[in-house]
């Protein structure tokens, strides 16, 4: 059974930090791409960051750029984001992604993810 668990979520205040990790468990993901999406109250999934299966390739959503950084560590099957200069329109529910298929595509939409942890909540206090 493969799952995903995202970690490393909270509370913090602007201009603050945090790091989340998402370990995969059930197979490997060492040659499939990986995403962070979040979603917060009553607004669409919206996507965050992306990486391929190497590293070599990292998209980010227009609304991080600068501030996030997605990274990998295909020995730990996990991937991580790193945020800097968290502001409260960052307040959601953060989700790691896999693809399914171990192919070159890095999606930047939802529906191009086949496995999905179930959330971690960041909140950032103004």
């Amino acid at each position: 059974q493969v799952q995903l668990v995202e970690s490393g979520g909270g509370l913090v205040q602007a201009g603050g930090s945090l790091r989340l990790s998402c370990a995969a468990s059930g197979r490997t993901f060492s040659r499939n791409s990986l995403g962070w999406f979040r979603q917060a109250p009553g607004k669409e999934r919206e996507f965050v960051s992306a990486i391929n299966w190497y590293g070599t390739f990292r998209y980010y959503g227009d609304s991080v750029k600068g501030r996030f950084t997605i990274d990998r560590d295909n020995a730990k099957n996990t991937v991580y984001l790193q945020m800097h200069n968290l502001i409260p329109e960052d307040t959601a529910v953060y989700l790691c992604a896999a693809r399914g298929l171990a192919d070159t595509t890095v999606p930047r939409t939802a529906n191009g993810y086949n496995y999905w942890g179930q959330g971690t909540q960041v909140t950032v206090s103004s």
